[in-house]
């Protein structure tokens, strides 16, 4: 029996499919009334995120009923929301069309899987032997580092910016739902 090579690309597609799934369920419910929020509270709702699958990683304990994979799909969805925010300007409507919304969600997400995807071919899917708990690290410390952008107003003197961060924490989120996926199989 011979064992076929995973197709990230495909494994990709069908991780932010689930997640598109819910970000259209829920604009449908809510509006875009997430376009109120500022960057640095959509910085703050991803290390809450990330913060709890630590948590959850390090004692193995689970009192909300919400699972891991629940939160990685949390971060991947307020990861795009915030790439949309930073594309939008302060004269963009606050309450968009559904359409419109989920169009910007899936550019979003696709220049994030061609980043990936350039990416994954430079480090030859190193990824695939990391730890799930590395990836929830990663997104700490990307978090951590956007919130000091963030407190700087955006100054830098050697950082690739705070969208690049995002993008590499939605990445790293995707590859933590495919390793679980790989794992559940």
């Amino acid at each position: 029996m011979t064992t076929s090579k995973p197709n990230t690309s495909n494994q990709y597609d069908q991780v932010i499919h689930k997640c598109i799934d819910l970000f259209s369920k829920k604009t449908h419910d809510y509006g875009t009334a997430w376009r109120i929020l500022r960057t640095s509270s959509l910085t703050d709702q991803i290390f809450i995120k990330a913060q709890r699958i630590r948590t959850i990683e390090v004692t193995g304990v689970n009192k909300v009923g919400e699972g891991i994979e629940d939160e990685f799909i949390g971060i991947i969805n307020y990861c795009i929301i915030t790439l949309i925010q930073l594309r939008l300007n302060e004269n963009s409507p606050l309450e968009l069309d559904v359409q419109e919304a989920i169009d910007l969600y899936k550019s979003e997400a696709q220049t994030t899987k061609d980043l990936m995807m350039a990416k994954n071919h430079d480090y030859g899917e190193a990824w695939r032997e990391m730890r799930i708990s590395s990836f929830t690290d990663l997104i700490l410390m990307k978090i951590l580092r956007i919130k000091q952008i963030e407190d700087n107003s955006g100054k830098t003197l050697a950082s690739e910016g705070i969208e690049s961060g995002y993008r590499d924490m939605l990445n790293y989120a995707v590859f933590a739902l495919i390793q679980m996926s790989e794992v559940n199989e």
